[in-house]
């Protein structure tokens, strides 16, 4: 399942084009539930991509530098060893 929430997002629909009829402040927050499949590539010469995707075709692609991996790594290391969803 897939949700997106946009905020301040306005744009005009004409003659088959897509232009903004807003303010430049808009904003996104999407979530992916129920990953049935994930992937993690290079990602051009600076970047990790990280890929996951459900069952109904919804994709979701983040992008980060290694130290962000890094700290994403981390975390579920530390939640791992710390959580009861793990055992």
């Amino acid at each position: 399942m897939l949700t997106l929430q946009l905020d301040n997002f306005h744009v005009e629909l004409k003659d088959g084009s897509i232009k903004n009829v807003a303010a430049p402040n808009k904003a996104a927050t999407v979530k992916l539930y129920d990953v049935d499949d994930l992937g993690v590539d290079e990602f051009g010469d600076e970047r990790i991509k990280l890929k996951f995707a459900d069952s109904e075709g919804n994709e979701v692609e983040v992008a980060l530098f290694p130290d962000q991996a890094e700290t994403v790594a981390d975390r579920i290391e530390s939640l791992a060893a710390e959580s009861p969803l793990f055992d």
